[in-house]
């Protein structure tokens, strides 16, 4: 249960990563660059112990993907 409410919020972390600089476009593009890399730090901290929990219960990776 642990592994999959990590991948969830890693995912949402991540479409709001990608396509979140489509909502706002009067940005600058540096800073969109610097708050999608942010945000997608986040995302990796929550994915790489969601898969490391994963594999250890037993699951493969294309199970964690």
């Amino acid at each position: 249960m642990k592994t999959i409410a990590l991948l969830l919020l890693s995912n949402i972390f991540m479409t709001f990563a990608w396509y979140g600089h489509l909502r706002y476009q009067g940005f600058p593009l540096w800073k969109t660059i610097v708050v999608s890399w942010g945000i997608a730090f986040f995302e990796y901290c929550l994915m790489i112990p969601a898969n490391r929990f994963g594999f250890a219960a037993g699951w493969n990776g294309f199970q964690l993907k």
